[in-house]
């Protein structure tokens, strides 16, 4: 009789297992739990009642005699004294395809109605960014199937950009449209401090089938401790990650980065830390540059990101907003004015831009960009002048084209929900409106 063991899949089915494990007990519980515990900073830990499992919870300090814990949950109930069990590791997520097509929490177990899902692989969120020597250059177009991102503000593989919107501005909706229409190879998706009754929509309105098909979504409502909305960014990050190696084109949606800070600003005043700006501690911007250093391009694959910037007031000059646009390479802004016009996506084309734009465009397509970005910004510096019935038609020739010619730009910029094109086809159609300008 012969056996067949597959031993390097009977090793990864081991190591999904706890089997060592160090026992201390609660001291107290003001915001973060102290407890009488050897551990590391970083350690799992689980904060256990009589015979069941109370919590999830992470090691964020530790000196000589006692660490700090943050709970995954609410600390309601705790007691001093109560028992809790160090891991000895960290935080560690599933990975693969099998999670495709899944809502997950914040430690990777899903959510939805799905079957149980069964890992064959697992991966620490701590992973460190791919050198910088190693990363391929961007040289290939991201293909959105929005005209005015893929003619204004072409994107490419592998490119960080910041999406900065007011509330109700529709940015979900282009999040959406952008998850079914591009040319990635999968979306992996992270909604962070999200309200609970905006998720479902999100999934199947936006999204909706044809989108769920090839993503996988990390949620983390505003409900939940700071410390879950922290470590979904981090587990969505690990799973795209894990598809990068593998030489996939990941598209990474980030929902918002803005609650991601104010989630870390929780745990930094928890901690101790001085507040500076609207109350951000130094550890919001550290972890800021961390997550964003972790996407982009690779020596395999590559993770384009999209991560919204909630701007209050449409104030565009707020430390985060003034933090991720220094870091990322381009920004695509979205006006309430447009959104009230009626003219979506919203985006404001004069205030956006696109770092990588003439790395993945020919030169043909930058000099039709160039001329119909020349008819919306003629018209835009006598807008005023127009709408108050200043202007004297004849006083200029270029604004007399750009006003002739704004209709038909404003009707290449706008596209209903459901409606893609494709990169020829925008192509094309801004190549016909950018011969029309003369100058």
């Amino acid at each position: 009789m012969t056996l067949n063991l597959n031993v390097a899949e009977l090793k990864r089915q081991i190591d999904c297992f706890d089997v060592f494990r160090t026992v201390g007990e609660v001291h107290s519980a003001k915001g973060v739990v102290t407890a009488r515990l050897p551990c590391a900073v970083g350690d799992l830990c689980h904060i256990l009642g009589p015979g069941e499992n109370v919590g999830l919870a992470e090691v964020i300090s530790v000196d000589q005699s006692q660490a700090q814990i943050m709970p995954f949950r609410t600390t309601n109930g705790l007691q001093a004294g109560t028992p809790v069990v160090s891991l000895g590791r960290p935080l560690r997520v599933p990975v693969g395809w099998q999670l495709l097509g899944r809502v997950v929490n914040a430690v990777g177990n899903p959510i939805d109605s799905g079957p149980r899902v069964y890992p064959k692989r697992m991966a620490s969120i701590n992973a460190a960014s791919p050198c910088p020597l190693e990363r391929a250059p961007i040289r290939a177009p991201f293909v959105t199937k929005q005209r005015a991102i893929d003619s204004l503000l072409t994107l490419g593989l592998g490119q960080r950009v910041g999406l900065f919107s007011g509330s109700g501005v529709g940015k979900s909706t282009l999040l959406g449209e952008i998850a079914k229409g591009s040319n990635a190879d999968l979306n992996v998706i992270a909604l962070i401090g999200e309200r609970g009754r905006e998720v479902r929509p999100f999934l199947e309105e936006c999204l909706g089938a044809e989108g769920m098909a090839k993503s996988i979504v990390v949620v983390s409502t505003a409900d939940q401790a700071a410390l879950a909305r922290v470590r979904a960014t981090q587990t969505a990050i690990t799973i795209a990650d894990f598809f990068r190696r593998q030489g996939a084109n990941v598209l990474f949606l980030l929902d918002s980065i803005t609650r991601l800070a104010m989630a870390q600003r929780e745990i930094g005043l928890l901690q101790g830390e001085p507040p500076s700006s609207r109350g951000y501690t130094p550890s919001v911007f550290q972890l800021l540059s961390q997550t964003l250093e972790q996407l982009g391009t690779s020596a395999n694959g590559s993770i384009t990101s999209i991560l919204t910037v909630l701007v209050d007031g449409d104030e565009m000059d707020e430390p985060i907003a003034d933090s991720v646009r220094a870091i990322v390479d381009g920004h695509i802004v979205l006006e309430r004015r447009l959104a009230e016009k009626g003219h979506f996506p919203a985006i404001n084309v004069n205030a956006s831009i696109s770092r990588v734009f003439r790395d993945v465009t020919p030169q043909e397509h930058q000099l039709a960009a160039r001329r119909l970005r020349a008819i919306l910004s003629t018209f835009a510096e006598v807008a005023d002048l127009v709408r108050i019935g200043a202007y004297t038609k004849g006083a200029s020739p270029q604004v007399d084209k750009s006003l002739e010619l704004l209709p038909s730009a404003e009707l290449f910029l706008r596209q209903e929900m459901g409606e893609f094109s494709s990169f020829e086809d925008t192509r094309a159609a801004m190549d016909a409106l950018a011969s029309r300008w003369p100058f």
